[in-house]
């Protein structure tokens, strides 16, 4: 019996270090709101954010840095959740597809766009991250958010748990697929269409999802005696 309760202290705490853990990634994954406070040089309407680290940027490195800390992070979560919760086809998809999300950012870090290279004729030279290799990696890093918020969100209706992924999280889905669906539009048709500002929503609505994930772990686990059966 001892030897129960100190495993189910030692689950509980290592799920309170989880929603710490993706708490942090939430808010280092905001780090480009700095863009307002320091002399960065772009205009948030004409400009993705990748260009705040792109080769040569005054403040590349902090951009970089904290975008390698969220992708960091955010892999050692994903790992933990798999870990520490017990597993649900849905929640599984979530953790994974969070795990993913962590290394494409982190390889988005790694492979910043080069103001130098040339943009192919004929195409727009607004947004020149369209045609690098940064374009993939960026590519990887939203597709695997979207399907984590989607898992996790199809999850919470379906075993009818975390209600602040099923409330507020959904909503936020909601906020960020609209974006995101400007950004598909818009880029197809000629001039900019405020795709700086669509993107800055996309990845805004991305960091409160993770707020709100980090916030949902941390309810659940004080919930949770014996653990919650749907976080896995």
């Amino acid at each position: 019996m001892g030897r129960q309760a100190s495993e189910s202290r030692l689950r509980r705490v290592l799920r309170w270090g989880l929603a710490v853990v993706i708490g942090l990634a939430g808010c280092s994954y905001s780090a480009w709101v700095l863009e307002f406070v320091l002399p960065v040089g772009v205009d948030p309407f004409t400009s993705f954010l990748s260009q705040l680290a792109e080769r040569g940027a005054p403040f590349r490195g902090v951009f970089t840095t904290a975008d390698t800390l969220t992708g960091a992070m955010l892999v050692v979560a994903a790992g933990g959740g798999l870990l520490l919760f017990p597993r649900r086809g849905y929640t599984t998809v979530g953790w994974v597809a969070l795990g993913c999300f962590g290394a494409a950012t982190i390889a988005d870090a790694q492979a910043p766009l080069d103001p130098a290279a040339e943009v192919p004729a004929g195409e727009s030279p607004l947004f020149p991250q369209l045609h690098q290799v940064h374009a993939l990696t960026s590519t990887l890093a939203v597709f695997s958010i979207f399907i984590a918020m989607l898992a996790f969100t199809v999850a919470a209706f379906r075993y009818r748990q975390w209600p602040i992924v099923r409330h507020a999280g959904l909503w936020i889905l909601v906020i960020g697929s609209v974006a995101t669906a400007w950004l598909l539009i818009a880029d197809n048709l000629p001039g900019d269409h405020g795709l700086g500002i669509a993107q800055r929503v996309q990845v805004g609505a991305m960091s409160l999802w993770l707020l709100a994930l980090g916030a949902q772990v941390a309810a659940a686990n004080r919930r949770a005696t014996p653990p919650v059966g749907m976080v896995g």
